[in-house]
């Protein structure tokens, strides 16, 4: 036994030197053939370079797309600013010679432990050579061919050459491609101007543009800022009190206006998507010779760039979206912001609430679009929402409450569905939530950090398309430099909601149209869904965002005004984003019609069932049509009752007495019944009172010519079919006393 297992851990370390030998092997052969690739030193210090982009009729777009055209030379920049970067991201820049295998090896063993490729490592010579020579994707492979350039461009610059071309191609966010061009645009002053807290700014940004943004996350940005300035202090380029100054001041941007319209042109935004379906830089995009085509309608375009401008927006951040639905595509987009607006998110407001709360309940069978709810003073799970108008409206139907965005009854219907459940819903459809997104203030678009216009049209989409999502896109197809097609954009398709819930959905939404909030849209004469949103600053009669997003079955449409800076706006959804899409509308009319599926039936019901009891059922034969009101319902959730009104007559609730000599009678009437009085016996010349068409309690005075005298109640159904009748006797009886005695006879 004992030697069995000895042969076995022998032979289990053989197998072990075997394969470590072979991994060598394999490592240096791969290293070998690696080695021989050539360093590129134009691609070190390309300026000029540019990416192409087609429309959808295979024409240039026009715009500019170009990057590194602001080189700056190393004799230019502050020290202080080159201390910056040394400090934050590579500290032995000065002593090694393009590789820290210390940290190299510290690195390996993390990403072992996190089974990833989380962290790289990289010196500032690697990402040069990475953000010039290679892609973005995390393997040994590439890390190799890193490595092996790497000690090529150590070999062939010096220090102070590598630190120029790293700070003149390294990305800053918002298109900032080098050093030069950020501090145009974050501090409209060239390299040379950087004071040292800026210089900090800027070195802290590049681990995420993003994340550390001074535009959109200034807290964060100024937290990264100040562990620089903590860096230098260490190295020794900034003295203790230098540093504690320069942390104690703000953060004093100065946003180059030039840039902003550039930042968030239908090029920008398909360049970006362009690169991250290629997992590449534009950089990369450009100096590869791809190629980017396009959707971009521009005739189109140029409408909605006219429908925008014909609005006054106050120099208010905005933005507007046109999709075609058939093919999920992003046929015209503008903005103007002072940061990317689809990097952003903002909070969507009463817009949400067909994709969150009204479109999920439709698709459960929980609502009909004629379903009554309550709306109340009301508080779930400790949250109590208001109204925009202050006021309670009482029961009103679930059509009603979503064209007028009222806002309790969304919530009830949300604790109908479930937080998570919608979530869920909302999700399918593009829409993407934060782990705190967990209150039933989303029902209202509270959300943590939001969506934007591209996700929240797409959401819309998935309506118009029968309940089909797909995510639009800028692109529909790239190619590289051999015009080989590297991909192109196939629409998903996946099924969210039934088609009769969406069809139910985008009937509501027709009624938002015709005379909700954005009833601006219906002097178009179309057949159009649309829903408006307004976000309300706390505490304030001004509000942070306003949206308008309609669809037709070919199109969608989107409009967003806010200020991505939160500073508050005097608009709201109705109004102005409303009024963008008219205008585009006017400029582009859509004649297409939203056709009625097969699993879509109409009904009658019995309103007068509706408006008592707040119930919804079917009317039955006898009910008069006056009483009764045509309702969309799905094949698939029908209501179960047929009301019994009608069918058997209702008897009256009558109260009778007397007072002073004479008989006070009080019924409470209903407006589908009638009713007659009489004194003594029904018959006309003794009739004394006809009521009809009334839902309150009536009350009448009549004289009494005898002290004993009956009063006779009839009571009929009005324009029935159905002619029974209630006959009800009252004996009313006055005394000396005027003291009440009655007695009744049915």
């Amino acid at each position: 036994m004992r030697k069995f297992v000895k042969i076995t851990i022998l032979t289990f370390i053989i197998l072990i030197c075997v394969g470590g030998i072979s991994l060598g092997v394999y490592f240096a052969s791969v290293y070998s053939h690696i080695s021989k690739i050539a360093l590129n030193e134009e691609k070190l210090n390309s300026l000029g370079l540019a990416i192409e982009i087609f429309d959808s009729e295979n024409r240039p777009i026009k715009e500019e797309n170009m990057f590194n055209g602001n080189y700056v030379k190393s004799e230019v920049i502050p020290q202080h600013t080159k201390d910056a970067f040394i400090s934050i991201e590579d500290k032995t820049f000065i002593q090694h010679n393009g590789i820290n295998y210390k940290r190299m090896a510290k690195a390996a063993v993390n990403n072992l432990k996190s089974k990833s490729f989380k962290e790289g490592a990289s010196t500032i010579s690697q990402q040069l050579i990475k953000n010039t020579h290679l892609t973005s994707e995390k393997t040994i492979e590439r890390k190799m061919k890193e490595i092996a350039l790497t000690r090529k461009l150590e070999s062939k610059f010096s220090k102070d050459e590598i630190l120029e071309q790293y700070l003149n191609v390294i990305y800053f966010g918002n298109n900032c491609y080098g050093i030069e061009d950020a501090s145009n645009y974050y501090f409209s002053k060239t390299t040379h101007d950087l004071t040292v807290e800026e210089s900090a700014t800027l070195a802290g940004m590049i681990k995420s543009p993003n994340r550390y943004s001074p535009v959109l996350n200034i807290q964060r940005c100024k937290e990264r800022r100040n562990l620089v300035l903590d860096e230098m202090a260490k190295d020794g380029k900034l003295t203790p009190q230098e540093a504690i100054t320069a942390k104690n001041k703000p953060i004093e941007l100065k946003l180059n206006s030039s840039k902003q319209n550039k930042l968030n042109s239908y090029s920008q935004d398909s360049i970006d998507e362009a690169c991250c379906i290629l997992g590449l830089t534009p950089k990369h995009l450009a100096i590869g010779g791809y190629k980017v085509y396009t959707y971009k309608d521009s005739i189109k375009q140029e409408a909605l760039e006219k429908s925008i401008e014909d609005v006054q927006l106050d120099n208010n951040d905005h933005a507007g979206i046109v999709i075609d639905n058939s093919k999920s595509s992003i046929i015209a987009y503008t903005g103007n912001s002072a940061y990317k607006i689809l990097e952003a998110k903002r909070q969507p407001g009463s817009c949400i609430k067909p994709i969150l709360v009204y479109g999920p309940a439709l698709n459960e069978d929980i609502i009909y679009p004629c379903t009554q709810i309550l709306d109340e003073k009301t508080t779930i799970a400790g949250y109590s929402p208001k109204n925009v108008s202050g006021n309670f409206n009482g029961y009103v139907s679930a059509r009603d409450a979503l064209s007028k965005s009222i806002n309790i009854p969304a919530v009830k219907v949300l604790s109908y569905v479930g937080i998570d459940k919608a979530k869920a819903y909302a999700s399918e459809m593009g829409i993407e939530f934060d782990e705190k997104d967990d209150s039933y203030a989303l029902a209202l678009g509270g959300m943590n950090y939001g969506t934007n216009i591209a996700a929240l049209a797409g959401a819309y989409e998935t309506i118009a398309n029968g309940g089909r999502y797909s995510t639009p896109r800028f692109v529909s197809y790239i190619t590289d430099k051999n015009n080989k097609i590297v991909y192109i954009h196939k629409p998903e398709n996946k099924e969210v909601l039934r088609e009769d819930s969406a069809y139910l959905l985008t009937d509501m939404l027709k009624t938002c149209a015709q005379r909700g909030t954005a009833k601006k849209l219906n002097e178009l004469n179309l057949d159009i869904a649309s829903k408006t949103g307004t976000v309300g600053k706390p505490n304030s009669k001004l509000n942070l965002d306003a949206w308008n997003i309609s669809y037709t079955p070919s199109y969608t449409y989107g409009a967003w005004i806010g200020n991505l800076d939160n500073t508050p706006i005097n608009m709201v959804g109705g109004n102005q984003p409303t009024q963008i899409v008219k205008n585009y509308l006017k400029l582009q009319p859509d004649d297409s019609h939203f056709n009625l599926p097969n699993s879509i039936i109409t009904q009658q019901i019995d309103n007068t069932e509706l408006s008592s009891n707040h119930r919804v059922v079917l009317a039955n034969v006898f009910t008069p049509e006056r009483y009764t009101q045509i309702e969309l319902f799905s094949r698939f959730n029908l209501p179960n009752d047929i009301s019994k009104k009608f069918v058997e007559i209702e008897s009256p609730d009558v109260k009778a007495r007397v007072e002073n000599g004479k008989a006070i009678i009080s019924i409470d009437t209903k407006d589908y019944l009638s009713y007659e009085i009489y004194k003594q016996s029904i018959d006309k010349k003794n009739l004394l009172k006809s009521i009809s068409g009334k839902e309150e309690k009536e009350t009448f005075e009549f004289d009494m010519d005898e002290n004993k005298e009956k009063f006779v109640i009839k009571t009929y159904y009005t324009a029935s079919l159905n002619n029974q009748e209630d006959i009800k006797e009252i004996e009313l009886i006055k005394t000396k006393q005027t003291q009440t005695k009655q007695k009744w006879y049915v």
